[in-house]
């Protein structure tokens, strides 16, 4: 049997969908002729990305949703079932580095801490359990969560996000052994440097915290670490990594679940 990467009569929620790296996967899953509900705090960008799927052909839909807020992800599930009748994907993508002004300080505060926590691992919990006992019923669902090359190896200074980051990988191994009986698979896609707004807050951050950063631009301090780090010499894209969690939310890896892909030009091999 050959299984395609046709998302038709499908839907996809992309929670953080409206900038960044969500952006990329909304906008890939659409292409390939998913139903796109876009679940985010910021409604003006998630609007535009909304009209940016419609104008291509695909249907999509706003939801605002608090992934902190078990009630929020539980609405977000129930408006995606009523608006398109089915949920077949969930990729849990909305991510912080941090409180407000962590971009100033040289450590993270204990607020730091509980905003990455809150965002990055509560709030893919809180995704998951509100659409599991839909999939479980259905006995199919595909759920890909957004890590971090930065959550494979510790390193100081941002350790509040990059530990946030781990945690999100151990959690999609969690998720993949409870639901794997029931045909779901949860995978991680983790990825490298893109030139995102969150990597822009991690560039200010530097800049203001390291007195070698002092004298570059933010844009500078992110190409220097592309070409430092990455062995393909290049940064990567919102697209490459819509890319990966499209091959994932597909039939195609229907044998794959509790991995973690590194998308990240190298930087890590596994």
């Amino acid at each position: 049997m050959y299984l395609t990467m046709d998302f038709e009569g499908k839907t996809a929620v992309v929670t953080g969908g409206a900038r960044g790296i969500g952006r990329g996967i909304a906008l890939e899953l659409a292409a390939l002729g998913s139903n796109v509900v876009i679940a985010d705090m910021a409604e003006e960008s998630a609007r535009e990305v909304v009209a940016e799927i419609k104008a291509g052909g695909t249907r999509s839909y706003y939801c605002e949703t608090d992934v902190t807020q078990q009630w929020s992800t539980d609405d977000m599930v129930e408006a995606a079932l009523e608006e398109y009748g089915q949920l077949d994907v969930l990729v849990n993508n909305a991510g912080v580095g941090g409180s407000s002004g962590f971009t100033t300080r040289k450590k993270p505060l204990v607020e730091d801490w509980q905003a990455t926590f809150d965002v990055n691992v509560y709030g893919m919990v809180n995704g998951t359990q509100s659409v599991e006992k839909y999939m479980v019923d259905r006995g199919y669902g595909k759920i890909v969560n957004i890590s971090s090359i930065s959550g494979r190896v510790g390193r100081s200074g941002f350790a509040s996000y990059a530990a946030s980051k781990a945690a999100a990988i151990n959690v999609s191994q969690a998720w993949a052994y409870k639901l794997a009986s029931h045909g779901i698979n949860v995978n991680a896609v983790c990825p490298g440097l893109i030139w995102t707004p969150l990597w822009q807050d991690i560039a200010k951050w530097r800049k203001a915290t390291d007195e070698q950063n002092a004298g570059m631009t933010p844009r500078q301090i992110f190409q220097q670490t592309v070409s430092e780090s990455v062995p393909l010499g290049r940064e990567q894209t919102p697209e490459d990594i819509g890319k990966a969690v499209a091959f994932l939310a597909s039939d195609r890896a229907r044998s794959i679940t509790g991995q973690a892909l590194n998308v990240d030009g190298g930087i890590r091999m596994n």
